[in-house]
């Protein structure tokens, strides 16, 4: 024992232990980046390699400047592995990526990419790591869709920054909720699942594909019926309202009072 407990305080044996430690913890960083690796070569089933490729070459062209040569993310940008083609399919589609300058959020254009593109860019991303996939048609159709359990949807989860319109709203620090009129139901699907900007990620978990399609729905009726009471003053109801009567009114009193005090002298 005494031969044994000397060999333990040998010099070399930190050196030692710190060599076996190093291996073991590169072997198991290996390993987990090979499994990582195998499995999100199999993730972009709905895509082909080709697709992959030349999503890459956008990438690198378009979005490796913010976002890291892999993706990995930078100061400027946050990492894209695991966010999924959803995500592509939200930002790019719109037009808020790639971004035309930076501010507290990014803002809604024209796009900068093609659907072809798009597409391409999409699963290159989803190439790199699990996340949320693009719909399937059958949940983005509005007419198969409950307007009325989607209102009650929509109220419930989204209306407190979006308004009970849909309409937008302010947030903080400049950044703003965006109105959903005219947006496209896949835009509207896709926001639900990614979270862009302030909004949460509302999953098939909190809100499953069936329940988003009925919000689509609502959505897409509200944004039928326009406006017949004629001024929609933001879609703010009886505040707005109620500001315009009395700015009016006070206005056509002090207009009358000043006409007739003039024609008096």
């Amino acid at each position: 024992m005494k031969a044994l407990s000397q060999k333990r305080r040998h010099p070399a044996a930190f050196a030692v232990l710190l060599l076996l430690g190093l291996l073991l913890t590169g072997g198991l960083y290996a390993a987990a980046t090979t499994v990582n690796q195998a499995q999100a070569t199999d993730l972009p089933e709905d895509y082909s390699a080709e697709e992959v490729e030349e999503g890459e070459r956008l990438f690198v062209a378009n979005c490796a400047t913010c976002h890291g040569i892999n993706a990995e993310g930078t100061s400027e940008g946050p990492s894209l592995v695991g966010v999924g083609a959803a995500s592509v399919e939200f930002q790019v589609g719109t037009g808020r990526m790639p971004m035309q300058m930076q501010g507290p959020q990014a803002q809604a254009k024209p796009e900068q990419m093609n659907e072809e593109q798009t597409t391409q860019l999409a699963a290159y991303v989803a190439s790199l790591g699990a996340g949320p996939a693009v719909p399937e048609e059958e949940y983005l159709d509005a007419d198969a869709g409950d307007p009325a359990r989607g209102g009650e949807l929509f109220r419930i989860n989204c209306a407190m920054c979006h308004n009970a319109a849909g309409a937008g709203g302010a947030l903080t620090e400049g950044k703003y909720a965006p109105s959903l009129h005219g947006v496209d139901e896949v835009h509207i699907y896709t926001a639900m699942t990614t979270g862009p900007q302030n909004m949460p990620v509302f999953n098939d978990a909190n809100i499953p594909p069936e329940d988003k399609r009925d919000i689509i729905a609502f959505l897409k009726t509200y944004e039928a019926q326009g406006s017949p009471g004629g001024f929609s003053l933001g879609f703010l109801g009886p505040v707005s309202e109620g500001l315009l009567i009395w700015t009016l009114g006070l206005a056509l009193l002090i207009g009358s009072m000043v006409w007739l005090t003039s024609r008096a002298n």
